[in-house]
C-alpha cells in the first residue's frame, strides 16, 4: 500500500554510527558508535511523522496536531508530546529484530502488547539478528500462526546503516491458510511462543 524511506546520510553522526572499517590489526569489522540509539530514534521520528498522516485515523491526527500546536505555538512545555496509537492503523507489526534493546524501545515507544511483539521477539530468538530480512521471518510467523486475515494491515519497519529507517505498509488480500503455505516456521510453529526473559539473570561465581 505505502512505503516511506528516511535517509539521514547528510548528517555526519548518522553516516558514521554504523560503519565498516579496519581496526589497528587490519581486521575488517563493523563499528557501532555511541550515537547509534539517538540517531535511530531521530530517524524513526522522521519516518513516523511522514507515515502517520497516511495511515492514522483522523482522530489520532487531530490529537497529534493539537498537542503539537500547544507545545510549539503556545509554549506549553508541561504537555507531553502525543504518541499516536498505531494499533488503530495496523493489526500486525514486523519490527527489525536487530537486538533486544531495539525491540524493547519500540515496544515502549509505540505502546505495543506482547502479542504485537511476539513475531519480532520469536524471530530474534529462533533465527538471531538477520538484519532487515527479519521482517519477512516475522510476517511468516504471523502467517504460520493463522493470524493474517483478509483486510488486515501490516507495518514492516527496518533500520540500516546510512542511517536509514524504512517503512512498508501492506494489506492482506486474502486470509492465509497455514496448512497450504511453504513457510520457514511451519514444522515447529506449535512450539512457539517460548518464554524469553526480558532481563537476563547472571549467577555469581
Amino acid at each position: 500500500m505505502h512505503t516511506v524511506r528516511t535517509h539521514k546520510g547528510s548528517d555526519d553522526k548518522a553516516y558514521s554510527c554504523v560503519f565498516q572499517k579496519e581496526d589497528d590489526t587490519k581486521r575488517v569489522g563493523v563499528a557501532l558508535s555511541k550515537d547509534l540509539m539517538a540517531v535511530a530514534g531521530e530517524a524513526l521520528k522522521t519516518n513516523i511523522t511522514t507515515l502517520g498522516p497516511i495511515v492514522l485515523p483522523m482522530s489520532e491526527q487531530l490529537l497529534f496536531f493539537v498537542t503539537l500546536v500547544a507545545r510549539k505555538v503556545f509554549k506549553m512545555k508541561n504537555i507531553k508530546p502525543y504518541i499516536p496509537d498505531f494499533k488503530l492503523a495496523f493489526e500486525h507489526f514486523c519490527i527489525h529484530a536487530g537486538g533486544r534493546a531495539v525491540l524493547d524501545e519500540m515496544e515502549k515507544n509505540l505502546e505495543l502488547s506482547d502479542w504485537h511483539m511476539e513475531p519480532s521477539r520469536m524471530t530474534l530468538y529462533r533465527f538471531g539478528n538477520t538484519s532487515s530480512s527479519s521482517l519477512w521471518y516475522e510476517l511468516a510467523y504471523s502467517e504460520a500462526k493463522g493470524r493474517v486475515r483478509r483486510g488486515d494491515r501490516m507495518w514492516q519497519i527496518a533500520f540500516g546503516s546510512g542511517f536509514k529507517c524504512n517503512s512498508a505498509v501492506w494489506r492482506a488480500l486474502r486470509t492465509v491458510n497455514p496448512a497450504k503455505e511453504q513457510n520457514p516456521w511451519i514444522d515447529e510453529i506449535d512450539q512457539f511462543p517460548v518464554d524469553v526473559p526480558k532481563v537476563a539473570k547472571c549467577k555469581a561465581s
